[in-house]
């Protein structure tokens, strides 16, 4: 029998949804329940606030090298 299971629609640029996308392959998948195109992702309801905590984590890693890489250049 299928079991409903509570989302929230994010709609986001297509490099953070890579990002997201990375986050829920390092997650066991358990973060993701439809993956709709390009700029929407259904993730779980009860995941929501975990994946902000870790796309700004991300997002922070990436800024960082990118500050890295053009100060030694």
């Amino acid at each position: 029998m299928p079991r409903a299971v509570g989302g929230v629609l994010v709609e986001c640029d297509p490099s953070i949804k890579a990002i997201i996308s990375r986050i829920n392959d390092q997650h066991n998948h358990d973060i993701i329940i439809e993956d709709i195109d390009d700029e929407h992702v259904l993730i779980k309801k009860d995941k929501h606030e975990e994946l902000k905590a870790l796309l700004k984590d991300a997002l922070r890693d990436t800024v960082k090298e990118a500050e890295e890489t053009s100060e030694s250049e």
